[in-house]
């Protein structure tokens, strides 16, 4: 039987693109195992999709002052230890990682054993722990034209991210039936990441009495931010987080508000829905959402709204703006040559596990 360990963790992002890949996986009958931290978000979501589940210790390499310094470096050192003996037990034939720190002990005990590893970077430049993975890397997958300009030329591979597939077989129906809405009128989904984004939220909220009288709102806000002064508003519904409905959600959307992570802008490219992207500003991030929106910008998938020029009327225009040109983004989508992420990356794994 064929072997894969897939890792990564830190955030959803480094995990969700890896259940992507599972169903394919599983079809193609390989064993699979999952490295990550201790106590990472990648440890709740593993062991829920039924996937065995190692942990290992887990530090941050920071480009910045933090007391964590000292003593991280060490714990590195010792998921590197942890790492070499998970692999000895499991023999894969590849190792597919999705970045986080956790991440490179894992690739650097690969590269001790020679065993094959391909790596997805998901932001437009590849973070620390990725630069430190790539050497020990036969392919770099990515999803943005750019990202090919920082990679070396002989392992970047343009693949998009790895969608799961049940994202995209929402029901309409179904969407406007959990969220009790009509449908007869446009709605606008709005989604403030996973920590919810208060300046978001509050801008939304302030036009809400306007948005109402041409749209009906779906305003996913994080979790405590619900406004209870707006609970059984007519036409506007809002949850702290959505799970399994989210697809049907996504399905009853005409214009979706976002951030611009990158794993959430892929999402709503393979699902085709207008968007407005509002990326944290670098003052609150390495800057990555910046280029994200502005390479979607760029490409025609989507309007950009910088966090510092958010405002009521901006927001305001922008919906109206977007909405009116709708067709005019979704076409420009549907010409996207980022369609089949799963396959692609599927396809460069089993020419390594088959090559082995």
């Amino acid at each position: 039987m064929k072997k894969i360990i897939l890792t990564g963790g830190g955030t959803a992002g480094h995990v969700t693109p890896n259940l992507a890949l599972v169903p394919s996986l599983k079809e193609l009958g390989y064993e699979i195992h999952y490295i990550g931290s201790y106590q990472g978000i990648e440890r709740k979501l593993i062991e829920e999709a039924g996937i065995p589940y190692d942990g290992i210790s887990s530090g941050k390499l920071r480009r910045y002052f933090d007391i964590k310094n000292f003593s991280d470096p060490f714990r590195v050192v010792k998921g590197y230890g942890e790492a070499l003996k998970l692999l000895k037990k499991h023999k894969p034939d590849i190792v597919f990682s999705k970045g986080g720190f956790v991440a490179v002990p894992v690739v650097l005990a690969a590269k001790h054993y020679k065993i094959p590893v391909i790596i997805h970077e998901s932001d437009m430049t590849p973070g620390l722990a990725n630069k430190l993975c790539i050497p020990s890397a036969k392919k770099v997958c990515c999803n943005f034209p750019e990202t090919l300009n920082y990679l070396p030329e002989e392992k970047a591979v343009l693949t998009g991210s790895p969608i799961r597939k049940e994202l995209l077989q929402g029901d309409r129906l179904s969407g406007l039936q959990y969220a009790h809405l009509s449908a007869n009128k446009p709605v606008i989904m709005v989604i403030g990441g996973s920590l919810g984004s208060v300046t978001v939220n509050t801008v939304v909220r302030s036009i809400l009495k306007k948005l109402l009288e041409q749209f009906q709102v779906i305003h996913i806000c994080g979790k405590g931010n619900l406004d209870e002064s707006l609970i059984g508003t007519t036409g506007y519904v809002q949850y702290e987080y959505v799970d399994a409905p989210l697809k049907h959600l996504f399905a009853v959307a005409d214009l979706v508000i976002s951030r611009a992570g990158a794993n959430s802008i892929c999402e709503i490219l393979a699902l085709r829905k207008p968007n407005i992207l509002i990326p944290l500003s670098a003052a609150a991030s390495r800057g990555d959402q910046i280029l994200n929106a502005k390479s979607f910008e760029k490409q025609g998938f989507s309007t950009l709204l910088e966090e510092e020029s958010l405002n009521e009327d901006s927001l305001y225009q922008a919906i109206v703006s977007t909405y009116n040109r709708r067709q005019e983004f979704t076409t420009n989508m549907e010409q996207s040559t980022l369609n089949d992420a799963v396959g692609t990356i599927i396809a460069l794994i089993e020419s390594y596990t088959n090559a082995g």
